[in-house]
């Protein structure tokens, strides 16, 4: 969705299961909008908010005009069976499905060939991209294509909008982001992050976020000896919250433990996580 939106709105790690939102990046041209809505992978759900994460991920299916499911190369039909039968169903009843295989600059021309077959064998009705978003490749041929398979009709919200989500919500994931890329094994999925402050002035945004785990020795982790480890998270978080909003930042971060939050749905619903 960064490719083809043009601003990073989804943030990008090398680990599983990094979007948990759904998330919403419009894109306004002279003649068009379009809204795409980028959801959490879809996984297996061990605990609540695998459970939540899912829902997201299957709202997509309800109000889209245009279903892309993406694909990497080493992606197999049987990784999420269930999910590609619903949208095997909606391209069988009309609905324009794109099958994009993104990274295909860390594959080979030969490898690319037997994978296009491969997708075509299972969903036959659907029109197949090979795209490198990282790279830019064929995300122009995308695009277009994306735009020509809309429907005619009104635009959804305003023309200088770019996202449904708040400024606080894209402090949570740029932090959350830094957690992902610092710390290993299970630390980063039982990690949740909220802005309890959020004060622009002419010059400078002042942000104190809290960055909550599920036990005490996970805190002690996050926090390392003499606090290097958060350091280090507050000082690339605030480096890309600056980029984001074009303006100096001052970013205090603590740590807190909120046991059990990943099961728990009042928690659940106090951090976003609900359709509604």
């Amino acid at each position: 969705m960064n490719a083809l939106v043009g601003e990073r709105l989804s943030i990008i790690t090398s680990k599983a299961q990094t979007t948990r939102h759904r998330i919403l990046g419009i894109v306004n041209g002279e003649d068009f909008q379009m809204v795409y809505s980028d959801t959490p992978g879809v996984l297996s759900p061990n605990y609540r908010l695998q459970e939540k994460m899912l829902e997201f991920s299957r709202s997509a299916l309800v109000d889209a005009d245009v279903l892309l499911y993406v694909t990497e190369p080493q992606d197999t039909a049987d990784r999420n069976a269930d999910f590609l039968e619903k949208v095997k169903r909606m391209s069988a009843a009309g609905t324009r499905v794109f099958l994009i295989i993104n990274k295909i600059d860390l594959t080979t021309q030969e490898t690319l060939e037997s994978l296009v077959a491969f997708w075509h064998s299972q969903l036959p009705e659907a029109e197949i991209f090979p795209i490198s978003a990282q790279e830019r490749f064929g995300v122009a041929q995308l695009f277009d294509a994306i735009k020509e398979a809309l429907p005619v009709g009104p635009p959804f919200f305003p023309k200088d909008q770019l996202t449904d989500k708040s400024e606080r919500f894209f402090v949570n994931e740029i932090i959350r982001e830094k957690v992902l890329l610092n710390y290993d094994k299970e630390i980063p999925y039982s990690v949740e992050v909220e802005v309890e402050s959020f004060q622009e002035e002419e010059h400078l945004i002042r942000i104190s976020a809290v960055i909550y785990c599920e036990r005490e020795s996970q805190k002690g982790i996050i926090i390392g000896k003499a606090g290097a480890a958060l350091k280090r998270v507050g000082s690339q978080a605030r480096k890309d919250i600056e980029d984001f909003f074009q303006k100096q930042v001052f970013l205090q971060l603590f740590v807190k433990v909120d046991r059990d939050w990943r099961s728990n749905t009042g928690r659940l619903r106090h951090y976003g996580y609900d359709l509604t």
